[in-house]
């Protein structure tokens, strides 16, 4: 009998931890933060201990290098944010998916970080189309998602809960288009698309119909197919019509081979391209054949404000003194600007938080100060950078 008692103690002691850990749980609420309404989607109450932030990047694939850099960027801010005693006194747990650099993966992880982990923002991705894949599931479900470097305007055009924290193609197109004209002076160029990709069509596109406005004349526009190996027959054609210089809007996967091959072929005239060029890999792979050819980005640490400069300090000590890229500049940043929409809403409720973000004005970060305008998009500033030596040289920013 005795045994049987105390089994039933133990029982009843459980019971009651548990109920006293429920309450515990609840008591960081902030009145008017809950969710339970269902404005800000499943599971979205600020009633844990913790703010549970998705993330879906690609680790793995042919541009794992763009993911990993997001990843790194992202983790370090969140690491500091919760070192410094969190958001409204609660610490961030990110929850990051591998989305393998494949179509369909980021629908299937986003859906899973919402509906089974229960988190109240997503952080991602840096490929446009897998952003444009993920942007309905998050407007569907009312939970705010900010992409660190997507630059496709149909981005956030799926919705009024979509953000991004970089700037888009139309800008980014129209300065390198400005810079073969007025820069390098050249007359006549010839674009080499990636038919596969919705970021390289759409930055061809704008940088086309900007360097027509400016007099320019386009000597061919041929395509490929992102993951060829063969270039040639295009780039033959290419070097037929005697351009000044050739706009490859591609993935640094893709534009390494391209040069490495338009070099084989003598096609000597500079390379222009944009953001999707930055990685290691690019200098790695293409070595002396992309020597010399020139791309717009988000930031370099040579422009650097105070937030900018403690960036680096802090990311060569957290990762072993690597240099970060504009890709993890953009992913820290995404973290920042979510964190400072949270304490401006006073919570994670989605409605009031997607506002929030929605008023972001004149933020300082680390890759500029940034406005959201009426499209959700970010008035920033892009850089150009040559690369040099191995390395990427900076030349010049500009605003919007």
């Amino acid at each position: 009998m005795k045994p049987a008692r105390l089994t039933g103690m133990n029982n009843l002691w459980a019971v009651c931890l548990l109920a006293l850990l429920l309450v515990g749980c609840d008591k960081g609420t902030t009145p008017g933060n809950s969710n339970s309404g269902g404005s800000g989607g499943p599971s979205t109450s600020t009633g844990g201990a913790e703010i549970k932030v998705g993330e879906f990047a690609s680790l793995t694939g042919k541009e794992a290098t763009f993911g990993i850099s997001s990843h790194e960027g992202t983790l370090l801010a969140v690491e500091e944010i919760n070192a410094a005693g969190g958001i409204l006194g609660k610490q961030v747990k990110l929850i990051t998916e591998d989305t393998q650099s494949k179509p369909g993966e980021s629908a299937t992880v986003v859906n899973k970080v919402i509906a089974r982990d229960g988190v109240i923002a997503v952080l991602g991705e840096v490929a446009s189309s897998r952003s444009m894949e993920a942007a309905p599931i998050c407007q569907k479900n009312k939970i705010p998602m900010i992409s660190p470097s997507s630059t496709n305007p149909k981005v956030t055009e799926s919705g009024d809960y979509i953000f991004r924290v970089c700037f888009i193609d139309p800008f980014q197109g129209t300065v390198m288009a400005n810079f073969a004209s007025q820069t390098l002076k050249a007359k006549k160029v010839a674009i080499f698309t990636d038919a596969k990709s919705d970021y390289s069509k759409g930055l061809a596109k704008f940088f086309k119909e900007k360097y027509l406005a400016n007099g320019g004349t386009i000597t061919s526009e041929l395509d490929y197919n992102g993951g060829d190996k063969d270039f040639k027959a295009q780039l033959t054609t290419i070097r037929g019509g005697s351009p000044d210089a050739v706009f490859v809007p591609g993935y640094y996967t893709d534009v390494a081979l391209i040069c490495i091959q338009a070099k084989q072929l003598g096609l000597n005239v500079p390379l222009l391209g944009g953001d999707g060029w930055e990685s290691e890999k690019l200098t790695e792979i293409g070595k002396d054949a992309v020597e010399g050819h020139y791309f717009s980005t988000h930031y370099h640490p040579e422009v650097g404000s105070e937030i900018s400069k403690k960036f680096l300090e802090n990311y060569k000590k957290r990762f072993n003194g690597k240099i970060p890229d504009a890709l993890a500049a953009n992913g820290y940043d995404s973290m920042l600007m979510l964190a400072d929409g949270i304490k401006r809403a006073g919570g994670t409720d989605g409605t009031k938080l997607r506002d929030a973000l929605a008023a972001t004005k004149d933020l300082v970060l680390v890759t500029g100060t940034i406005t959201i305008n009426k499209q959700r998009d970010a008035d920033k500033s892009a850089v150009i950078l040559q690369i040099k030596n191995g390395g990427y040289k900076f030349l010049e920013s500009i605003k919007p």
